[in-house]
């Protein structure tokens, strides 16, 4: 079962019903588990089939609830353009896959006189995983980007997801795509989560308060709970695929949109979670690259002319948007396993055959 025939939507899935609809777009995961405690990983998406560094392309990030962390961000806002692979990790490990994947630009790039601010993003996963043992390893981050490619993306407990939850379910890793046409122009928008956010009370599916059926399968938890309330504990992180050439204001508009996908679902952006998305397009029209354009005599041009999608066109790509934010966060919760953790901490898959009945009205 997929997210997106879970909760259906106006518009088609690409033929994947995954971020990698959108051409170009690679994805790659490393995931770490290792004895009772070590549940984590890091996923790795590159914008488009060539090196971001060298030829950027047009991004925006939105803040929903900002108890979290996405590097970068200053930059993305200033500039308008992403010049690095998107990471996923673990909040702790930021700071690893930060320093790893400037390692592995400058042994690919021409970095001797320039710099490099990667994104890195992070959702906690310390119910299942041990967040202050530095699990994620250098090695881990060049696997993910070494191993991304196009073609289906691994979902559920997979990379940055591992050890996620969503509405005390596990959660993880979770996508989905869908394609609008404009004046006979079809576009693809896809986008992945890493899903790790809400309160059972909370969820939402198709309109149907699907969590309150399934309080048998509440966390097992163990491990003492931290001394602060709880409230709507974790995270999510959305990224936002598309062809359609858009700059980097219209991007913003696009990544609002991802949080009413949030929203559809049940999340409330609650006080301490950190509800990050970000929104590129790699249309080949609208890269900027890096460096002057051969036959230019090394110059760079005076004015810049980039076409665009004019604004009237933009609604059906704000629908997308929503629709596949929504089918990508059950997407992680339906290919998600039953996992054990931390301490015997578990979190629990939710069945399939008992959220069909729900549905149903069974």
């Amino acid at each position: 079962m997929r997210g997106s025939t879970l909760v259906g939507g106006r518009h088609p899935t690409g033929a994947l019903d995954a971020i990698t609809d959108v051409v170009g777009v690679r994805v790659g995961h490393s995931t770490v588990i290792e004895g009772d405690d070590v549940r984590t990983g890091v996923t790795a998406i590159h914008p488009h089939e060539g090196s971001t560094f060298r030829d950027q392309v047009p991004a925006a990030i939105t803040v929903l609830n900002g108890a979290g962390e996405i590097t970068g961000r200053s930059q993305v806002e200033e500039y308008g353009l992403l010049e690095s692979p998107l990471l996923l990790t673990s909040t702790h490990s930021v700071g690893t896959v930060h320093a790893a994947t400037i390692a592995w630009m400058a042994e690919r790039e021409e970095l001797a006189h320039d710099f490099v601010i990667p994104v890195v993003a992070e959702t906690y996963d310390g119910f299942l995983n041990d967040v202050l043992g530095d699990h994620v390893r250098p090695e881990h981050v060049r696997a993910a980007l070494d191993g991304a490619s196009g073609g289906p993306v691994a979902r559920g407990n997979v990379g940055g997801g591992t050890g996620m939850a969503l509405f005390h379910f596990k959660g993880g890793i979770g996508t989905a795509s869908r394609v609008v046409t404009v004046e006979d122009t079809p576009f693809t928008v896809g986008v992945l989560v890493q899903g790790n956010y809400g309160r059972r009370e909370h969820l939402r599916i198709g309109g149907v308060r699907a969590g309150e059926a399934f309080d048998d399968l509440r966390p097992l938890r163990l491990v003492p709970p931290p001394r602060r309330p709880e409230g709507e504990t974790g995270s999510v992180l959305v990224i936002v695929a598309t062809d359609a050439p858009l700059s980097d204001r219209q991007l913003a508009r696009l990544s609002r949109r991802a949080a009413l996908g949030i929203g559809r679902t049940g999340g409330i952006g609650g006080h301490s979670s950190g509800d990050l998305m970000l929104a590129f397009s790699n249309a080949p029209s609208v890269r900027v690259p890096r460096r002057p354009l051969p036959n230019t005599g090394g110059r760079v041009p005076l004015l810049v002319t980039t076409p665009r999608l004019h604004d009237a066109w933009i609604d059906p790509l704000f629908e997308a948007t929503i629709e596949a934010t929504e089918s990508a966060v059950f997407d992680a919760m339906l290919a998600a396993e039953t996992l054990v953790g931390r301490g015997g901490n578990t979190l629990y898959a939710i069945p399939h055959d008992r959220l069909e009945k729900v549905l149903s009205g069974g």
